[in-house]
């Protein structure tokens, strides 16, 4: 046997060899994957941002209507007095210097100045944004809480009335339009309908007037409608994504062995199954919680809310741009920033994700 045909016998009285790619390797992948993914997917939530603000600044250009017209309340006025308002919120400037001036005002936090209100537009989403996560929060709370635990036990049970009866509900309630159902239920609680006397307010946060724990129960009180409304549209989908999920991990071999251990139906599905089934769920949930920064801008318009949703009804009616254009991209920024933490935290859920 000569040295060239066994190159693994020189190697071992020459020295130690060197670990081979199948020893290291997957260790070393592992070591710099995860790094390189968050690299990854925060690079394109940049992107994304980039694009949405370029996007908010041509899109409500569209939008037919002079806002200078409608800072004049419809009064007459001059074309010298109608060039100075142009001048003052720099209208009059070419349309590739306002989208410069616009992109790098945006880049200092400063999303310029609101045409109706003249005050920052910051100033106006600090001011709507807790409004708007009360009820948008809550109802995100109640609709993912009631979605994943009827989800489970829908999969749990396929096939059953139960699950024929959820399914059937959420699917329908999915289906409807969140204004319409908000609408309905203002007529009859609300206003009130045959037997049924109106028992909740038709709109806004507050009857003013009151202070301390009668303030907190007043605020209570205007919240219930928006808040059912909400979750009764929203809690379908998260439901049908979790039962879905679920179903899909019911027939691995690892239930059965567990099974087969002896383990309890209960401990099997909450230890093993669910667990497992999450990953779609945590998609769903953490894109939920990114539109709790948008609230629902038809359910805060129908039930007159003041969040942010219905500042950005009122601005687009105007159309007061910069307040337009700010919401817009704090909306979307909310989502992309909410995916983006769901794509890091899932190969912490999942270890095959992002090797």
């Amino acid at each position: 046997m000569t040295a060239e045909a066994t190159p693994s016998l020189v190697e071992a009285t020459d020295g130690p060899a060197e670990a081979g790619p199948s020893v290291r390797g997957p260790r070393a992948r592992g070591r710099t994957a995860y790094p390189r993914y968050v690299a990854g997917k925060l690079g394109g939530a940049a992107v994304s941002l980039l694009a949405v603000l370029v996007t908010s600044f041509f899109l409500f250009r569209l939008i037919p209507g002079d806002p200078v017209k409608y800072m004049t309340g419809g009064r007459q006025v001059s074309a010298e007095q109608l060039a100075n308002y142009r001048k003052e919120f720099g209208l009059d400037l070419p349309m590739w210097e306002q989208f410069t001036d616009y992109c790098g005002k945006a880049l200092t936090g400063d999303l310029g100045t609101s045409y109706q209100f003249r005050a920052p537009v910051i100033d106006k989403i600090t001011e709507a944004l807790p409004n708007t996560l009360l009820l948008t929060g809550t109802a995100f709370v109640l609709y993912t809480v009631l979605g994943i635990f009827i989800g489970t036990r829908s999969a749990w049970r396929n096939g059953g009335l139960s699950d024929r009866l959820n399914t059937g509900l959420a699917l329908t309630l999915y289906s409807i339009p969140s204004f319409w159902l908000g609408l309905l239920l203002i007529i009859v609680f609300s206003v009130g309908m045959g037997p049924i006397p109106g028992l909740f307010p038709t709109g806004g946060m507050e009857s003013g007037g009151k202070e301390g724990f009668a303030y907190v129960i007043d605020v209570a009180h205007h919240l219930i409608l928006p808040v059912v409304t909400l979750v009764a549209v929203e809690y379908g989908q998260t439901l049908l994504v979790t039962r879905s999920a679920l179903l899909d991990e019911m027939g691995s071999d690892y239930l059965t062995t567990a099974r087969a251990k002896g383990l309890r139906d209960d401990l099997v599905r909450r230890r093993h199954a669910v667990p497992n089934a999450l990953l779609p769920t945590v998609t769903l949930i953490f894109i939920n919680l990114g539109r709790t920064v948008a609230g629902v801008i038809l359910v805060e318009t129908v039930f007159s809310w003041p969040g942010l949703g219905g500042l950005f009804y009122q601005a687009l009616s105007v159309p007061d741009l910069p307040l337009v254009q700010g919401l817009f991209f704090v909306f979307a920024a909310a989502v992309i920033v909410m995916n983006t933490l769901a794509d890091l935290i899932y190969p912490l859920l999942d270890p095959r994700v992002g090797r």
